[in-house]
């Protein structure tokens, strides 16, 4: 007869907690070394930090290499305006009106303007200017000389006294008095002879031949009387 104290080895329940205890365990147990292995590989195949997935592209966009900078938009030329241009005016010197104006006072103008003058006389009485060529307002340059027609004939005048005067001096003296002078011997030095002479009443325009430096010699072809 057996003890009813006596411990049942062979009969003992296996579904007490004990048991779910241990089968939860090792399954936490299983998962812990699968990620401590999955680790373990990382570090053996020398990467610090896991692999990660490479973006994917969305369908049709362009990749980097491949977007270009639009070109820059070209600004339009503005275009000159009307206002800004001015007519082209002649520029310079031009010829005075000279016309009906006494040629004695014709001349201070032409003078005064830097231009050169020749005097055509007529016959009748009046020195009144009739014309000019060029004609009035015609641009011109310093120096040219205009030709200026007086209605009436040239008025008698009186040669000036040169001898001894310097010969630039002289040839001025003879433009201011209305004559036209020659310079046969040259026109440096003092004037040793004119012809014709001093005192001598002429007419606007006439020629008066001075000789400077030296006296003139016999093969001259207007000696001094």
């Amino acid at each position: 007869m057996t003890d009813g104290t006596t411990d049942r080895a062979t009969g003992r329940d296996d579904t007490g907690p004990d048991r779910v205890t241990l089968v939860v365990g090792g399954g936490i147990a299983a998962a812990l070394l699968a990620v401590i292995g999955a680790a373990g590989g990382w570090v053996l195949a020398g990467d610090k930090k896991p692999p990660v997935a490479a973006p994917t592209e969305t369908a049709g966009s362009p990749s980097p290499s491949a977007r270009t900078t639009p070109p820059p938009r070209e600004r339009p030329t503005p275009s000159a305006s009307p206002s800004s241009t001015t007519p082209t005016q002649p520029a310079g010197l031009t010829v005075p009106d000279l016309v009906g104006m006494d040629f004695e006072e014709a001349r201070a103008e032409l003078r005064k303007r830097g231009l050169g003058w020749q005097f055509v006389f007529g016959s009748g009485s009046s020195s009144s200017v009739r014309s000019t060529t060029p004609a009035a307002g015609t641009p011109v340059q310093r120096g040219v000389t205009v030709v200026v027609t007086v209605a009436g004939a040239a008025p008698p005048n009186s040669v000036p006294e040169l001898v001894g005067d310097k010969c630039r001096d002289a040839g001025a003296e003879l433009v201011d008095e209305g004559f036209s002078p020659r310079y046969p011997g040259g026109r440096s030095g003092t004037v040793t002879a004119q012809e014709p002479g001093g005192g001598t009443v002429g007419k606007w325009n006439d020629i008066v031949s001075i000789w400077c430096g030296t006296a003139p010699s016999e093969d001259d072809d207007s000696p001094p009387q």
